[in-house]
């Protein structure tokens, strides 16, 4: 079973956040959920962009290979989410339950931080949560960028939750690292990425809240232009199924395949050229 060290997922966190620019600050911020805490990168008067990582081990650290880019043009917030491996402190019991909480939560950030409208992008379980929170909130979000998205328009793939289990099931540095070594088709990983997945292992974290998928009518309103990106070797879904739903039911949506990367790869280990794609995305 995992032993989850506090200080040595400390290390390994700060270890990835050197990666940032240098003029990257940290910030918190009050919620009725906790304290969130987001890594802060941009011009100060720059138009703001909201990132939320994946599920699992990710934390907003693994933004580091886009943030530079991003941050040229864009005031960038990347937040650690409630009750998930980070910075960020739950307020006991009073954590985000459903995905109206998720909202609530997202609303409160943006109101601690002064922000009334934003650019949103999440990866994974992260880009579930932003795709919600601007289907319920679209007057919050300006343009919003979705990298490999799960349970958003397909469900998981049975292999995928078949090598998945056992990181559940008996949670373990060796496993979890395994587990990304099969997703990633082997393919090389910073080391320090990887650290900080196998540091996170037994992480205190709470169930993540999940739900049921978008209905594709609510995918239809959805007035807001949105960029997806699915990874072409994602073990997690199927990117052309994804790809066809996200065409037919998104009205201002871009759908692009990314050859060569995998789920687990985005957005850390992504092909180059991928921070000027969503900051060319941005600035439409």
């Amino acid at each position: 079973m995992g032993s989850y060290d506090p200080e040595d997922f400390r290390a390994a966190y700060d270890k990835v956040m050197a990666k940032w620019p240098a003029e990257r600050e940290a910030v918190t911020v009050s919620t009725p959920f906790g304290v969130t805490h987001l890594n802060v990168c941009g011009p100060a008067g720059a138009p703001p962009l909201l990132l939320l990582p994946g599920g699992g081990g990710a934390t907003s650290a693994s933004w580091y290979a886009q943030a530079a880019e991003l941050a040229r043009h864009r005031r960038v917030y990347a937040a650690d989410l409630i009750g998930m491996p980070g910075l960020s402190e739950p307020a006991g019991d009073r954590r985000p339950r459903t995905i109206a909480d998720l909202a609530a939560w997202l609303d409160a950030v943006l109101d601690g931080l002064g922000v009334g409208e934003t650019d949103l992008g999440g990866h994974s379980y992260g880009a579930f949560v932003a795709l919600h929170c601007a289907l319920r909130a679209p007057g919050r979000v300006r343009r919003l960028f979705l990298l490999d998205p799960t349970q958003c328009f397909a469900g998981h793939k049975a292999a995928y939750l078949l090598h998945a289990l056992p990181t559940l099931l008996r949670p373990a540095p060796r496993r979890t690292r395994a587990f990304l070594a099969w997703e990633t088709g082997g393919a090389p990983l910073d080391p320090d990425w990887l650290r900080l997945q196998e540091a996170a292992t037994g992480f205190p974290s709470v169930k993540p809240v999940t739900g049921p998928r978008p209905a594709r009518e609510a995918l239809r309103g959805l007035d807001v232009p949105v960029l997806l990106l699915l990874a072409g070797n994602s073990g997690t879904h199927d990117a052309a199924e994804v790809a066809a739903r996200a065409e037919a039911w998104l009205p201002r949506g871009e759908t692009e395949v990314v050859a060569g990367v995998s789920h687990h790869a985005l957005p850390h280990a992504a092909p180059a050229g991928l921070g000027r794609r969503l900051s060319a995305f941005l600035s439409d």
